[in-house]
């Protein structure tokens, strides 16, 4: 089942939690970067951690960033390694956080770092 996505820009969209599953959606999506901005645990024991979500990225061929933010703290230093994180990254990239908006968020603060 595809993976509901909102694109910020092209090459660039956003969505919410993944799943260890949802790894292979993102695969046959096309994405070839997943950058997860969602701290390990801030969703209680049901949140997958980002080592088990690295590890499916990875069985899929896609490239994994763990780069957590916290809502409403992100710092500039964050939207630098964001940004260093897109001109690194194999294109198109999928931000995920709790909702997407975060990662939203951080896609344009990264954009004027």
């Amino acid at each position: 089942m595809p993976i509901p996505v909102q694109t910020m820009a092209p090459g660039f969209a956003v969505a919410a939690q993944l799943t260890v599953q949802q790894m292979a959606d993102a695969a046959a999506q096309g994405f070839k970067t997943v950058i997860n901005n969602r701290p390990d645990g801030e969703g209680g024991p049901d949140q997958p951690q980002s080592q088990s979500l690295a590890a499916a990225a990875q069985a899929q061929g896609l490239h994994y960033v763990y780069l957590p933010v916290v809502s409403g703290a992100i710092t500039s230093e964050q939207a630098v390694a964001m940004r260093a994180a897109l001109q690194a990254a194999p294109q198109p990239v999928l931000a995920f956080c709790r909702s997407g908006a975060r990662s939203a968020q951080l896609y344009a603060l990264a954009q004027l770092a």
